[in-house]
This record gives C-alpha cells, sequence and structure tokens, in this order.
C-alpha cells in the first residue's frame, strides 16, 4: 500500500481511484417520513445484492441529513457496474459506504458490526486497538498536471506552464489550496478554478515559470470547516503505518531536471 511508501509511479494508484458525478435519488429522510422510524433507531445497516453482501452501518444523523437512495448517475439511469438499479449514496463519506446494489435497509440501536467494518475499513492503531468507523472524507488534495502521466520532459528553461490540481472535502466547502516546490518547507497560495462546491472536486491552478531545475512539488488544501491536509508524518504518527482504506495525507511528486515525475514520500 502506498501508506508505506510509493509503490506505482501513477496518479491513479497515488490519489485516484475516485470519480465526483451528478447524482439523482430521493432522500432517505423521506422515505422514512411514509415508513415511519421508532425512536430507538440509531444506526442504519444497508446491504447489498452482490455476491459479498456488502453490507455498512450509517449513524442515524448522517441518514436523516442528506443520505440518498440514488437511481441515476449524471443524468442517466444507473450503470451495472455502479450500483444499478439503485444505490447507497452518503454525500462527503468515504466511497465504501455508498453500498452499490442496494437491497436492504434496516434500522436498529446499536452499530450491526458487518464484516466490512471489523475485517476491513478499520485502522489498527499502535496501541493495538483499531478505530472501526471512518466516515467522512477529510480534505484532501493531488496535483494532476505535472504527474507521471503527464510529465514536463517537452519543457524548456523559461517556459510558461500550468500547475493543475483537484482538492476535495467531505466535511466542507474547499477554501484554499497552497503549493509547495520544495517538498513542504516553503508555500505558496494556488487559484481556484471553476465552480466550489461542497462536497464535489475543486480544482486549482498555479502559474510557473520552468526553470530546468528538480523540485518536490506537493499540494495543501483547506476547508471552510477548519481542517488543513496533514503531512504524512502527522497522519502516520496519529494512525501508524498500516492505515491503508484511510490517506488523506499531503502528496508529493518528485521532478527531475529532465521533467521526469516520480512518486515520492515526503515524511517532514
Amino acid at each position: 500500500p502506498e501508506w508505506r511508501g510509493p509503490q506505482f509511479p501513477s496518479l491513479q494508484f497515488a490519489k485516484g481511484m475516485m470519480s465526483c458525478a451528478e447524482w439523482t435519488g430521493v432522500y432517505i429522510k423521506d422515505i422514512l417520513k411514509d415508513l415511519g422510524l421508532k425512536p430507538n433507531a440509531k444506526w442504519m445497516l444497508a446491504e447489498g445484492a452482490d455476491n459479498s453482501h456488502m453490507g455498512r452501518t450509517v449513524p442515524i444523523d448522517k441518514v436523516l441529513d442528506d443520505a440518498i437512495v440514488a437511481y441515476a448517475q449524471n443524468g442517466e439511469a444507473l450503470r451495472p457496474e455502479q450500483g444499478y438499479p439503485i444505490r447507497l449514496l452518503v454525500p462527503g463519506w468515504e466511497g465504501n459506504l455508498h453500498v452499490k446494489w442496494l437491497c436492504r435497509l434496516e434500522f436498529s440501536d446499536k452499530p450491526y458490526y458487518a464484516k466490512e467494518e471489523t475485517a476491513k475499513y478499520t485502522v489498527l492503531k499502535k496501541t493495538g486497538k483499531a478505530i472501526q468507523h471512518f466516515y467522512a472524507n477529510e480534505v484532501n488534495s493531488v496535483i494532476t498536471s505535472p504527474c507521471p502521466e503527464y510529465p514536463w520532459t517537452d519543457l524548456k528553461k523559461g517556459d510558461i506552464v500550468e500547475i493543475e490540481g483537484l482538492a476535495w472535502s467531505g466535511m466542507g466547502t474547499i477554501e484554499g489550496v497552497d503549493i509547495s516546490f520544495d517538498g513542504g518547507k516553503n508555500w505558496v497560495e494556488a487559484s481556484l478554478k471553476g465552480l466550489v462546491l461542497p462536497k464535489a472536486w475543486t480544482r486549482f491552478s498555479y502559474i510557473y515559470k520552468y526553470e530546468g531545475k528538480p523540485l518536490l512539488l506537493s499540494s495543501r488544501a483547506r476547508d471552510d470547516a477548519g481542517y488543513v491536509q496533514p503531512s504524512v508524518k502527522q497522519e502516520r504518527d496519529a494512525l501508524g503505518v498500516e492505515c491503508v482504506y484511510h490517506r488523506n495525507g499531503v502528496h508529493t511528486w518528485e521532478i527531475t531536471e529532465k521533467g521526469e515525475v516520480n512518486n515520492v514520500q515526503v515524511l517532514s
């Protein structure tokens, strides 16, 4: 896993395998207005119809806030691989909670401790105890250009180039993004581009004069809830080195003199 150190020279493996979409569905709180909900209901189990019977427990506060039974994505019916005919959507929360092929909702006064909440998606701390419930996608960012797939090998000294990236937070709205050229020792502020919406990707950019020198290129986001993206060291100190599923530490690309881009990890 990337947590122990860079494994692949790839944007997709380092901070990828995710998406941002427009969803259509029905609020679960509206469904419950018709069905009724017992006063002692504190948790909701969502179970999928896949072979693993994927199940996740969601606190009732989130359920009654903005959890959705979704049936469309980007204006069209869900595709089979995206959970057709319906799936659970919990805006701003980690993807493993968005149960696909939704077949059952059940309510209880206690967590259900499904397989995915005990054997998977947990974090073993240095104390030997595990954190079982991770929810929100905490403030995060990544530089998408340059990256290993889009290096600077065709640039010449003195060229003006746009550094681009994505920032997001399930805790609120992106307020700003800083960029470092020396692995986090010094920072400059990037510009936010396009729509800036809560719990959604926010684009950022920075205009840079290419000098043909080695760089350690990093981005660090902050949101309007007051959260700042932590360094890798800060996150390791808090969660150890076995946190495979939950990562939002500052990511760094190494830019060589030739403009090649490598996936590295800065621990300071």
